[in-house]
């Protein structure tokens, strides 16, 4: 297992829309097992293989509260296939935006169909902070950062902090 280097915002490979996974191959096992080093790393409750430069369909995520207790979770080619009307707010936060938190409103309660590290076809219903990292992450398989559900004002702010830390960074 490898913790690797988190991609961060400018950085446009964030934008891209990630490509679904065939074969569960040895190689997509590796990349799982390289997600969960460098999510628990980070630390994070969820990553999205493309938050690591690798443009496929796979979220990991772990929302265990319980120090020392993990339960780490895989969805390969995650789609939500049911949310419900009422919606929550919660304060998120992403790793390839770091030390940036804002509210964003999601549905509640959202059903999704997967794949399992098994090739398994999967559905679960997910509420509460899972419910919003599984819509967090899938967003991300789109091409979707969480700022772009804040107003444009807020998103535009933020992209020019994070533009202007990476050219001091690459000075």
């Amino acid at each position: 297992m490898t913790i690797r280097p988190l991609v961060i915002l400018p950085d446009q490979q964030l934008k891209l829309v990630s490509e679904p996974v065939g074969d569960i191959t040895a190689e997509i096992k590796t990349l799982v097992a390289d997600m969960f080093e460098t999510m628990y790393d980070a630390p994070g409750v969820g990553l999205a293989a493309i938050q690591i430069g690798v443009a496929k369909r796979i979220v990991t995520i772990d929302t265990s509260k319980e120090e020392g207790v993990r339960e780490p979770r895989v969805f390969i080619n995650p789609e939500i296939v049911w949310s419900s009307e009422e919606r929550r707010c919660y304060d998120e936060g992403c790793l390839s935006i770091p030390e940036y938190y804002a509210e964003v409103e999601r549905p509640d309660r959202v059903r999704v169909k997967f794949r399992d590290l098994d090739g398994k076809e999967q559905e679960i219903e997910a509420d509460g902070l899972l419910s919003t990292c599984i819509q967090h992450e899938i967003d991300h398989l789109n091409g979707v950062l969480f700022i772009d559900h804040l107003s444009k004002l807020k998103r535009d702010r933020v992209m020019k902090k994070f533009a202007k830390a990476a050219k001091r960074d690459a000075a």
